[in-house]
């Protein structure tokens, strides 16, 4: 009976033991989970933005994104983490910081973005969040006068461009790093910037710049621009998508350059043509929304491709279908996907999520917000219309073509190879009754028309991913 006295003394204490030590490994690994998700959210506001765009702050916008604790990626950084609590109470501390760069041997860090080496966090943005959770409830130590423990986590996370990956920013030197994104809306865009001050019109279509480099993939014209237009760079510009197949699908050539408008103002100005995409397979995630056509390319508008064909410097997996007649898969499918409930009107929102901006579809001010839409399904459930939200159907991705190469122009009923030398990442604010759009610039990702390497993948252009976590 002593004996058992004894050794029951121990079996408690180590019972007592345990009981704090697995509440003390939760509490941490709760932690962990909210410092990766919020170092995500901060990278996701980040790659939305556009200020990889303009990589070396030429535009001084950076600061309405990471430029302290009052900016857009800090606060929705603080905001997930409070949002996943440790030990049922949220943390009590959580500190978001940027990286900005390597100096003396050790990576820099700052909670104000604008103090940092601009070229190096421009490029692959990095973002880490700390947070603690101090006074865990501990059951049996408090005999000993343990008022609580605390645990704290680390997380990092970057939002990843792949422009001109092969010189700057990159931890593999000299190594173009490309990117394979899925989700692609099938809409292929030729590597010219319609909304560029330097187009040559003289004679004939405009001639204009392109979006990337071909050489490097780095972006052209880098920089933010407002209103619309292209006076300081590429994110920020509005122009119309239209079919390159409208007319006359029989005859269709693919286009060097944009076309100009008629005498009726059609096709509408600034604007770009843009091819349809090969589909296939059955695409995933399709909406109730959708008119059940049977029609792949409609399937792949609506919902998300599962298609393996969209990968950055690559010829042979990159088709174009000139087969496919856009017009009215086009408009139904955007009406369907982005809520818009007026495809005759494009002047204003009709049901869509639309840009904060003075006139529809041209921000005039940075950081560009976007507004959630009366259709939007949020807002039945409790949502006001009008609130700032950061995901939306609204934004899509679309793949820039060499439209140099000689071979790709052939007539419609057959199938061009074409190298994807980038990405568009655009907001659509409406779509017409013809099968155009009306977008506008968020980000560009270049990765030349060599690009070497595994495939980085993701939903996005700019892949978001964690690279510092246990």
């Amino acid at each position: 009976m002593v004996l058992v006295a004894v050794a029951m003394v121990g079996i408690v204490a180590m019972a007592a033991l345990s009981v704090d030590v697995i509440t003390l490994y939760l509490a941490k690994q709760e932690a962990q989970r909210a410092a990766e998700e919020a170092a995500l959210a901060a990278a996701k506001i980040i790659a939305l933005s556009g200020i990889t765009g303009d990589p070396t702050n030429q535009t001084l916008n950076w600061s309405g994104i990471c430029g302290g604790n009052l900016s857009a990626a800090t606060l929705a950084a603080q905001a997930v983490a409070e949002q996943n609590p440790v030990s049922g109470i949220a943390t009590s501390s959580v500190t978001v910081t940027y990286a900005g760069g390597v100096s003396g041997g050790s990576i820099t860090y700052d909670t104000d973005c604008t103090n940092l080496n601009s070229t190096a966090f421009g490029l692959n943005p990095l973002v880490t969040v700390q947070l603690r959770r101090g006074n865990l409830p501990a059951f049996f130590s408090r005999i000993w006068g343990n008022p609580g423990a605390s645990v704290s986590a680390t997380a990092t996370a970057e939002a990843f461009n792949p422009s001109n990956s092969g010189n700057e920013g990159n931890q593999i030197s000299g190594t173009l790093i490309p990117v394979q994104p899925h989700c692609v809306k099938p809409w292929i865009v030729p590597n010219i910037n319609p909304v560029n001050t330097t187009c040559t019109t003289t004679t004939g279509p405009p001639v204009c710049p392109p979006f990337v480099d071909t050489n490097d993939g780095s972006i052209r014209r880098q920089g933010i621009s407002l209103n619309g237009g292209s006076s300081t760079g590429v994110i920020g510009e509005t122009f119309w998508l239209v079919p390159d197949c409208a007319a006359n699908p029989s005859m269709c050539l693919i286009q060097a350059n944009p076309p100009q408008a008629n005498s009726t103002g059609s096709p509408p100005q600034p604007n770009l043509l843009y091819l349809p995409n090969q589909v296939g397979p059955t695409p995933i995630a399709v909406p109730s929304c959708s008119n059940g056509s049977g029609s792949l390319y409609y399937d792949d508008i609506v919902g998300c491709d599962q298609a393996a064909n969209y990968q950055c410097g690559v010829k042979d997996v990159n088709i174009a279908d000139l087969s496919i007649g856009p017009n009215a898969d086009t408009t139904d499918g955007v009406a369907c996907l982005i809520h818009q409930g007026d495809t005759t009107t494009v002047s204003a929102a009709t049901g869509q999520d639309y840009l904060n901006a003075t006139t529809f579809a041209a921000p005039g001010a940075y950081p560009f917000q976007i507004l959630a839409g009366s259709a939007n399904p949020i807002v039945a459930t409790g949502l006001a219309s009008g609130t700032p939200i950061t995901i939306s159907s609204s934004v899509v991705s679309l793949p820039i073509y060499d439209n140099t190469e000689a071979n790709v122009t052939l007539r419609n009923g057959n199938q061009a190879n074409v190298t994807f030398v980038g990405f568009l990442q655009v907001f659509i604010n409406a779509v017409d009754s013809n099968g155009d759009l009306l977008v506008t610039v968020l980000n560009v990702a270049g990765c030349s028309n060599n690009a070497s390497g595994t495939p980085i993948p993701g939903n996005s252009p700019l892949p978001v991913r964690l690279v510092n976590a246990p």
